[in-house]
């Protein structure tokens, strides 16, 4: 069967009777000038090297959070914390704040703050969920009373 008569089997209604993959050579693709001008935005700012940065600060901000978010160790809390406050900072007047580098990427920082609260929350229940249970009186070994600083050699040799 030749396109020509593929094309004059077409129903009244677009798609062609029995070749519907055929159907979308023929539909021309229809962009509203905002979806278009947003896609070429959207590519010509990533080379932009502060926009590149403000995606840097942006990622590494998030994985610190997810790092640390469920059971931050003492070293890693200042991270965790740091990022958190950065996160839900809503302060506008420095450049490279949570709320202008969402601006700058065209992001909804509510949306972001919602969705790492969520996953966070998420993470919190099922960790507690699959955590083993411990005893809250510590297991000790036979000699722990056998801990005794070290003596002074030199008053021991006289």
């Amino acid at each position: 069967m030749r396109i020509r008569d593929i094309v004059a089997e077409r129903h009244s209604d677009g798609v062609m009777a029995g070749h519907p993959l055929l159907a979308n050579l023929f539909v021309p693709e229809v962009f509203l000038p905002e979806q278009y001008f947003d896609s070429v935005r959207a590519e010509s700012t990533t080379n932009i090297p502060e926009v590149r940065l403000m995606m840097a600060v942006l990622e590494e901000a998030i994985a610190s959070y997810q790092r640390y978010a469920i059971e931050p160790v003492r070293r890693n809390l200042k991270g965790f914390r740091d990022a958190r406050q950065w996160i839900d900072s809503t302060d506008t007047t420095w450049p490279y704040s949570f709320e202008n580098v969402c601006a700058m990427l065209h992001l909804e920082p509510e949306v972001l703050r919602y969705g790492l609260r969520a996953w966070r929350e998420a993470r919190l229940q099922a960790s507690a969920a699959t955590r083993p249970y411990q005893n809250p009186f510590r297991r000790v070994a036979g000699d722990r009373h056998a801990i005794v600083r070290k003596r002074d050699r030199r008053r021991h040799q006289n």
